[in-house]
């Protein structure tokens, strides 16, 4: 017969079709979901508490039994948010490459956001620098600066 339509055809047709529209909305779920627990680190605001211009020396290669070096300059930079004090290292590109003048003034106001092993300094034209955590300084809230630090336990 022409026309005409086995129903064990129709149904498994539009079983196929329940089964798709049902994968699209998953998918569709999987892609959105994790979009509402992203949530943008926000910036707060530090004081720079010390800046200090180190190098570490790297061996390059040996030469008769003999170290041949070279001394690579890096940033470390204290930056206290609230009751604690980061401590944070940069390694610039460049050996020539400074940070910002207006970092080296004292308590010098700076804007950043912290991630679990990382702090991003925004630089006064709005870019960010990241330095890596090397340590955490718990610092109680009357205690001044200039005073000894103690570490955090």
């Amino acid at each position: 017969m022409e026309g005409h339509i086995d129903s064990d055809a129709l149904y498994w047709c539009l079983h196929r079709v329940h089964r798709m529209k049902w994968c699209f909305v998953l998918l569709v779920a999987a892609l959105l979901i994790p979009g509402l627990f992203a949530v943008e680190k926000l910036y707060q605001t530090g004081k720079i508490v010390d800046v200090q211009q180190k190098t570490n020396t790297r061996v390059l290669y040996y030469q008769v039994n003999t170290p041949v070096t070279k001394d690579e300059p890096y940033f470390e930079v204290s930056v206290q948010v609230k009751d604690t004090i980061y401590v944070g290292e940069y390694t610039p590109r460049h050996a020539a490459d400074t940070l910002p003048e207006e970092w080296n003034l004292p308590q010098a106001e700076v804007r950043l956001r912290l991630e679990k092993h990382y702090m991003f300094l925004t630089r006064p034209a709005g870019s960010e620098l990241q330095f890596v955590i090397t340590k955490r300084v718990a610092v109680a809230p009357a205690q001044k600066i200039s005073e000894p630090l103690s570490p955090k336990k």
